[in-house]
């Protein structure tokens, strides 16, 4: 392979602000970046050369927040988010089972409530379906997993097996008895480590391959794996083995911290995560922090709201404040950065007020923490957001109409109206970092940022648009995809924009979004994704195999 490639005509958004038509690549890096006179003087002689015949070239993009492995296992699931009603999921899940009859369980993901039109999900109605074997159905948000009766068998769940801290095994209002719907903690200490039990690792392994690869074939050049636990870990440490030390995205990883009954025990978690971040710090795969899911979601009522839901209900936070504060404290002082998942306008002041509390006692540093979601938020809390320096990290899919009738529903009133509003974030300083959250929402970049400009539906785009007065500018939206994307994980450095001396991380779409009217984004594809330099997906030779 030639020391030097050189790039040409091509239409180059470098996230600087710089314009360039060409750039040189050599070894892992970019050497040169901007006009073609000047890329090939760089290039010297004896540089191999790509015609890019027009493409438009943009930083490769970082997923500021998904979960690869899960992403990949949702690959192998029954789809269900397309799912127009109970019928068709019903219908989805017998096929599935006839399919393939001696698969031990039947997987699906996806689901909305709003599929469900009147009818609460329970176990008899997936028993209808799919009766003589265990059936797990993750919510759209993964906050809940809905059952069967044989999957409720299988993981030992009776009706008098307690709720976990932060969590509630859903129960019959008459007879008290588990009706086959178990939230948040719920689903995270008891669903998800049965499952990984029953799987092998050579599973996970084809799971993680499956992630990357999608990933690499829609542009996508590093990701910020936001809930490691460990057989995640695991399976990363595999694939670098299987990659010769190096992996083929860039990942950054946020040890998962659970709550438990203990001061003691939640602390013994940020030591882990402290002790793999001095372990794991590589160009490749690095643990930056620690995730904390502070509360639910709005769908399912379980986020922490300072009103009542529609129904009159409320729903605490998985994480209180005198639970969450030391351990902010603790991660905060070992140098992690901390993310905390915060979806309720009373759960992000809870993180706010953690985060400011190891600001007080810690001292100045730069820190990079992070707030996840931010659906609902008030105005106060989007200015100690900014001032604290907090990265608004957002994911513009989670607002596509298609997927809000339930969720304006319970909600219901003024706080719709503010709902995911990320000019606010910039208004007042803050940094703004995109992503998908994947698998709970598609993992393709393009379509998401569609939503994040338009406000409307990547999977219906007849539908009204969303509060479009939140809507982003393109250029910002590709800057918070990419170059605000690396900021979010420490990487702004080396990562997120064409320059020269960053990573040589880009991708070639196969049209200039800025020169066509905005739903061109959901038909825009990558003709070519390079990492670190190297090719790592062509879309012609895609084709060809």
């Amino acid at each position: 392979m030639p020391a030097r490639t050189l790039y040409t005509h091509a239409t180059v958004f470098t996230a600087d602000g710089a314009e360039a038509e060409a750039f040189v690549v050599e070894g892992d890096r970019f050497r040169y970046v901007g006009d073609e006179a000047g890329a090939r003087r760089a290039a010297g002689p004896g540089a191999a050369e790509v015609d890019l015949a027009g493409g438009f070239v943009l930083p490769g993009v970082i997923d500021a927040h998904t979960h690869l492995l899960m992403t990949g296992q949702s690959l192998q699931k029954v789809a269900l988010r397309d799912a127009a009603d109970l019928t068709e999921i019903q219908a989805r899940l017998r096929r599935a089972a006839e399919e393939d009859p001696h698969a031990p369980r039947i997987l699906g993901a996806g689901w909305l409530y709003s599929a469900l039109g009147s009818a609460a999900p329970t176990r008899q109605l997936l028993d209808e379906a799919v009766p003589d074997r265990p059936v797990y159905l993750d919510a759209n948000d993964l906050h809940s997993v809905w059952v069967n009766s044989a999957a409720l068998a299988e993981l030992g769940v009776q009706d008098t097996t307690p709720d976990p801290i932060g969590g509630r095994i859903s129960r019959d209002p008459v007879t008290g008895a588990a009706d086959g719907m178990l939230h948040e903690t719920a689903a995270q200490q008891i669903v998800w480590p049965a499952l990984a039990q029953a799987a092998t690792d050579a599973d996970r392994d084809a799971q993680l391959e499956s992630a990357f690869e999608h990933y690499l074939a829609v542009g996508v050049t590093g990701a910020v794996d936001m809930a490691v636990q460990d057989d995640d870990l695991a399976a990363f440490r595999r694939a670098v083995q299987r990659h010769g030390g190096s992996l083929p995205l860039r990942v950054k990883g946020h040890w998962l911290v659970h709550r438990r009954g203990s001061d003691a025990q939640n602390l013994a978690q940020v030591a882990r995560a402290a002790q793999l971040a001095e372990e794991l710090s590589g160009q490749w795969l690095r643990i930056c922090g620690i995730k904390i899911v502070v509360d639910g979601v709005i769908d399912s009522c379980t986020a922490a709201m300072k009103e009542p839901y529609t129904d009159g209900s409320t729903c605490e936070p998985i994480w209180d404040r005198a639970s969450l504060t030391p351990v902010v404290v603790a991660a905060d002082a070992a140098g992690l950065q901390v993310a905390l998942h915060a979806i309720g306008d009373e759960a992000s002041e809870i993180a706010l007020d953690a985060l400011g509390q190891a600001h007080r006692v810690n001292g100045p540093r730069d820190r990079r923490h992070r707030i996840e979601h931010l659906e609902t938020v008030t105005e106060d809390s989007v200015r100690r957001l900014a001032a604290l320096g907090v990265v608004a990290s957002v994911q513009p899919v989670h607002a596509d109409p298609a997927i809000q009738d339930n969720w304006r529903a319970v909600l219901g009133d003024h706080r719709v109206e503010r709902a995911y509003p990320w000019t606010e974030f910039l208004a007042a300083g803050a940094t703004l970092a995109i992503s998908t959250d994947a698998p709970t929402a598609p993992h393709q970049p393009l379509p998401n940022l569609y939503v994040a400009t338009t406000r409307r539906s990547a999977l219906d785009p007849s539908l009204p648009a969303n509060l479009p007065g939140y809507a982003l500018d393109l250029a910002d939206a590709l800057c918070h995809a990419t170059r605000d994307a690396a900021f979010s994980c420490r990487a702004e450095h080396q990562e997120g924009r064409v320059v020269a001396g960053h990573l040589a991380d880009f991708t070639v779409l196969d049209a200039d979004p800025f020169a066509a009217e905005a739903a061109q984004l959901l038909t825009n594809r990558a003709r070519l994704t390079a990492v670190g330099g190297r090719i790592a997906f062509d879309a012609s030779a895609a084709a060809v195999a």
